[in-house]
């Protein structure tokens, strides 16, 4: 994995910013709120414009990489973050955040969807190790973001907005320098094409099971901050570590559970004990909420792995537009979990929103055990002992 050429290591040097941009509000939340006079509910419309942007987003990246090939949309997608980023730093309401962080989901979403396939399609051992790659970045920046966003916001709240605009134009520069224009897709990818390929049983069911995984996964990352109401040091002391495990369980434990157990047996118990992690998350001590939010790194890192392969190993579709269709499903439970979390402890507790997010990992597995005859892939038919990294195949019972 690590013997890669320079561009794949310039798009994810940027991709670990631009998963920085995720978690880097974490820490600083409740400052924002006070700065900018705002509620909870307020501030959590960060996330939900920022991933309904993205969600839509998904339909058009395809459209665009196909025609202006993966470089260029690489670096528009940077360009539009390095803007945004840095007029949400000027940003004097809540409503003018919570659109410029709109805009910043466009970038992003341009972006990170057309580097998965870049760096698949420049990295050299073949896809498990571009797609380890991919996951290390993604790890790298959910640990990341929130402890550069507490050391910037511990300053001022606007600051993190105004160094992410920074690392993101120096990704630009990296990628300008060390990327080469790879070739376009035989075939233009459409608008509707992700929609297509969630035609697919196996795709549809991985999008479907992720879409309530990430409901979970966006309640720990948006609302916990709130619960916890720690100094932003402290909080993003605590991301930190638990992006640090999310890293380590994506990237090191994942491979070695998939080819033992298989990828659906690793998948649906990681949800199930996340979800039983949530609960405890909820109804814990102060401490154990602490400890149960860092933990969920494990089980978070397992997931986003296995789904990753799931997405483009399932399907026959090309892997830009079968991660396109996955991401357009998947994100609007990003976008949703955000804004439903504080409604639900308004109408009830500060407990209530967990339950409902393991809940929603519980039905995350569910399908999974269900629909698992789909979720294999049809090329392969081996045992988990004999499965290997040199595919992206899914293997079941």
């Amino acid at each position: 994995m690590l013997k890669q050429p320079r561009a794949v290591w310039a798009t994810a040097g940027a991709a670990v910013v631009a998963f920085m941009g995720i978690g880097l509000v974490d820490p600083i939340l409740p400052s924002i709120a006070k700065g900018l006079n705002a509620t909870p509910s307020q501030v959590s419309l960060l996330f939900t414009s920022y991933f309904l942007i993205t969600a839509f987003a998904m339909l058009i990246t395809g459209f665009v990489s196909s025609r202006i090939g993966g470089r260029k949309t690489l670096l528009a997608g940077l360009a539009l973050v390095v803007v945004f980023a840095a007029l949400a730093g000027t940003s004097h309401s809540v409503g003018e955040l919570v659109g410029f962080r709109a805009g910043w989901g466009l970038g992003n979403a341009l972006f990170v969807s057309t580097s998965l396939a870049v760096i698949v399609g420049a990295a050299a051992g073949g896809s498990a190790a571009a797609i380890l790659l991919y996951e290390s970045a993604l790890g790298l920046g959910m640990a990341c973001g929130p402890l550069v966003g507490a050391i910037l916001g511990n300053l001022k709240w606007r600051y993190p907005f105004f160094g992410t605009a920074v690392l993101m134009a120096i990704g630009f520069v990296a990628i300008t320098c060390f990327l080469k224009e790879q070739p376009k897709p035989a075939r233009k990818t459409s608008v509707l094409d992700p929609i297509r390929a969630l035609g697919h049983g196996g795709l549809a069911s991985a999008a479907a099971s992720a879409f309530f995984y990430n409901y979970a996964f966006f309640t720990v990352l948006a609302f916990t901050p709130f619960v916890l109401d720690m100094s932003p040091y402290r909080s993003g002391g605590v991301f930190f570590a638990w992006g640090l495990l999310l890293a380590v369980f994506s990237v090191l434990v994942a491979p070695r559970a998939q080819e033992r157990f298989g990828s659906l047996k690793v998948l649906g118990t990681s949800l199930v004990l996340l979800a039983l992690d949530l609960v405890v998350l909820g109804y814990g001590s102060h401490t154990t909420a602490v400890v149960a939010t860092i933990v969920s790194g494990a089980f978070i890192g397992l997931n986003n792995t296995v789904f990753t392969e799931l997405a483009l190993g399932v399907s026959d579709a090309p892997r830009p537009v079968a991660s396109a269709g996955y991401n357009f499903v998947r994100w609007f439970a990003a976008a949703a979990a955000p804004y439903l979390a504080p409604k639900i402890a308004g109408w009830t507790n500060l407990h209530v929103p967990f339950l409902v997010a393991g809940l929603a990992a519980l039905v995350g597995s569910g399908i999974v055990v269900v629909r698992r005859r789909q979720l294999r892939h049809d090329a392969e038919e081996l045992e988990p002992a004999h499965a290997t990294r040199d595919s992206v195949a899914v293997f079941a019972d």
